[in-house]
This record gives C-alpha cells, structure tokens and sequence, in this order.
C-alpha cells in the first residue's frame, strides 16, 4: 500500500531483459536501507526488490506489468518516481494508492501557469471499465506515475492536473513533455463504489 508521495526521482543504471521479464538496476539514495523481498513503487507500479548490490539494487518486471505500464520504455539514465511502501501508524498525504497501474495515458499539452504547470492527458476510454470504476471525476484523486493528484477538467478520456514547483523539480514531471506516456492508477475508492452500485 503506497499514498503516492514521491521519496525520490531515482535513475536506471541498468536494463536486462531475461525472456519475457525486465530486470530494471536503479541508483538511489536510501539503498542501504532496503532489504531483498521489499515493495517499492517504480512510476506508481509496485515492484518487489531481488537484488541489492552497494548503492544500486534491482527489481524485475513481468510481461503484464510491462504490456500495462510504461516502464517497457525506460532507458539508461530514464528517472522512475520512487515510493516506499506506507508506514500504518503514519499521516496518509496523499490518498490511497494500491501501486496497481490501470492503464498508460498520453500526455497531450503542458502549459506553464505563472510558476505552476498543467498538464493534460489522454486515456483510451473503455465503457465497460468506466463502469467498473476507470474514470476521473473533478476534484477527485489520480495516481499518475506514482504521483498522487487532483483531477481538474475531467471528460471520459482525459484530465488535467495541476504541478508545484516542488513537484515538477522532485518527480519525474519536469521531463514529461507533449507526447510522453506515464502510468495511471484510478482511485480504488471510486472502484469500489461503481462495484457496489452493480449489486
């Protein structure tokens, strides 16, 4: 379980490919700190580090997770949003997040905004997952590459968020640009909800 507040943009090192998985080194800041079998969320996608090697370690991604997120695009020198699994006796700033990514969006526009940024991206809209919760909703919240959001502008297949000097320096937003894709994850609350009013 993650509350998508980013510890640190950290960078690939290393990228091999092992049959159908991906086994992604990073370089980060609190390596000594983790241990093998830990969660940590990689752009919002919860991977489970298999390696540790003094300030790199290592995470492996299967074909499900590459075929539905974005890090299958990653490259040398890529930064990933990195997030440490939630502490339960800790504040929750930022909303609940699963580190289970729904789907990749588009970004479409970034617009500067007087020492503040908007983005917008695009969703392949699908009715039936909508249904079943895979929307955004006005002032809801949003997990895009990790990073929990408020949605503003809402259609059925794109929103806006609104980015922080602090955000845009500190996660990987200030090198996402017209046409990059990132992960989203849709507020699991929301998921719930849709379920419910099935029955």
């Amino acid at each position: 379980m993650f509350s998508g507040i980013i510890e640190e943009a950290a960078t690939v090192v290393a990228l091999n490919r092992e049959g159908e998985n991906l086994h992604i080194t990073m370089n980060c800041s609190f390596v000594n700190e983790l241990k093998i079998d830990q969660s940590i969320a990689h752009n919002g996608v919860c991977l489970t580090v298999v390696n540790l090697d003094d300030e790199k370690y290592t995470v492996t991604a299967i074909k499900e997770t590459l075929d539905r997120s974005n890090l299958g695009l990653l490259e040398i020198g890529s930064k990933v949003n990195l997030e440490r699994s939630m502490i339960m006796n800790g504040r929750l700033d930022g909303h609940i997040v699963q580190g289970h990514v729904d789907q990749t969006a588009k970004c479409k526009k970034v617009e500067e905004a007087d020492g503040s940024w908007y983005y917008t991206f695009e969703y392949d809209f699908d009715r039936e997952m909508a249904k079943k919760g895979y929307f955004t909703v006005d002032k809801g919240s949003v997990t895009v590459n990790g990073v929990s959001l408020t949605v503003c502008n809402p259609t059925d297949n794109s929103f806006q968020v609104a980015i922080i000097p602090y955000t845009h320096e500190f996660t990987n937003f200030h090198q996402i640009k017209s046409g990059s894709v990132v992960n989203l994850e849709f507020d699991i609350i929301g998921k719930y909800i849709s379920r419910l009013s099935q029955f």
